[in-house]
């Protein structure tokens, strides 16, 4: 059985939440509070499996209660949003930033269009945050000796010749790629395309976050729009984003690939067409096999492809699915991917390649 507590400041909401967690069988709500610093005071006595955490609320908010968790008793927290309110979304950000495993829309109540399908997935990622067994607050490692650039002239697998960066990441990814993004100058000469599978309505939040958070512009790509050297562009909510000729980005409401749009996969096997060798493919923390086999056709193709390591992965389903199929050179926790980026397409060294 499953033990949850709800962190949530509206009664109404609480007892919402309780039902539809209680309702499938296997989950028992141990506790539901209405503020944060209840939350951090049961899970001090009662470390229940999960907590699903509201952000506003009186005494201590959301945020400040998950920095105090992650600190002092770390369990899985999921933050159940209002994604509408632009300060909430911003807060959102900075509790994952603080050790938070997902983010989520709170279900909006019978009567909603929207309610089944957001219901069905508030108990879903709780009951898949259970399985997280170790949550710490991500702690940055010294960056690794770099090797001088060996004299050797230019050839293939000179990663000067890096033209795109593309890169996928499901749970746990709006950390990862935080983290990733941190560690690349302000002068960075590679454009990035990244798909982020992320409840509607978090992508514009995500989006603001990254820039304040990093060195880079970071946008929600547009159709046709051309990719500018050391911008980061996201996948748009509902789409699926493909890169061509240009490179030029190209959006589509093709059918959902592995039940996702965006899905990596789309991205991924469009930049092993259109980039081939001048790419490099990064795999970051999620379920499922999203983007696993076509990060094995880039490498395939002659790009550079990475994926982060289980250690740092809050699941490591897509990154261990492309590592399982070969699809992978580097497995590194984000920092050291994000370092490595900077070296690689700044040309301060050759790699040397499997």
């Amino acid at each position: 059985m499953i033990e949850v507590l709800i962190a949530e400041d509206s009664k109404v909401v609480r007892e919402y939440l309780q039902y539809l967690l209680e309702e499938d069988g296997s989950v028992r709500v141990v506790g539901a509070v209405a503020n944060g610093r209840e939350a951090v005071e049961f899970v001090q006595r009662k470390r229940p499996d999960v907590v699903t955490m509201d952000i506003h609320m009186p005494v201590m908010d959301g945020f400040e209660a998950t920095r105090r968790i992650m600190e002092e008793e770390p369990v899985p927290i999921v933050i159940v949003s209002a994604s509408w309110d632009p300060k909430e979304v911003g807060n959102t950000f900075r509790a994952l930033e603080a050790g938070a495993v997902s983010a989520l829309e709170k279900p909006r109540g019978l009567g909603n269009p929207e309610n089944e399908k957001l219901a069905r997935e508030f108990v879903q990622m709780v009951k898949l945050m259970a399985e997280v067994k170790v949550v710490r607050r991500w702690v940055k490692k010294p960056p690794p000796e770099e090797k001088p650039a060996p004299p050797e002239g230019k050839g293939k697998g000179d990663l000067a010749a890096v033209e795109l960066v593309a890169i996928g990441a499901s749970t746990g990814g709006p950390n990862a790629l935080q983290r990733l993004l941190a560690e690349l100058p302000e002068d960075f000469p590679v454009p990035i395309a990244a798909v982020q599978h992320i409840a509607a309505g978090f992508l514009q939040g995500m989006a603001g976050w990254l820039r304040e958070s990093g060195n880079l512009p970071v946008h929600i790509a547009t159709q046709g729009e051309r990719l500018e050297p050391g911008h980061v562009y996201l996948a748009p909510d509902n789409f699926h984003m493909g890169i061509v000729e240009g490179p030029r980005v190209e959006l589509s409401r093709a059918m959902p690939e592995h039940f996702l749009r965006p899905s990596v996969s789309y991205l991924f096997r469009s930049v092993a067409e259109c980039c081939a060798e001048k790419a490099v493919g990064i795999l970051l923390t999620g379920m499922g096999r999203d983007g696993a086999e076509e990060l094995a056709r880039m490498r395939e193709s002659g790009a550079i492809t990475m994926a982060q390591d289980e250690e740092s992965s809050v699941v490591h389903g897509m990154p261990g699915e492309a590592i399982k199929l070969g699809g992978v050179e580097y497995v590194l926790p984000p920092e050291e991917i994000g370092r490595k980026l900077a070296n690689l397409v700044r040309g301060s060294y050759r790699l040397e390649r499997r």
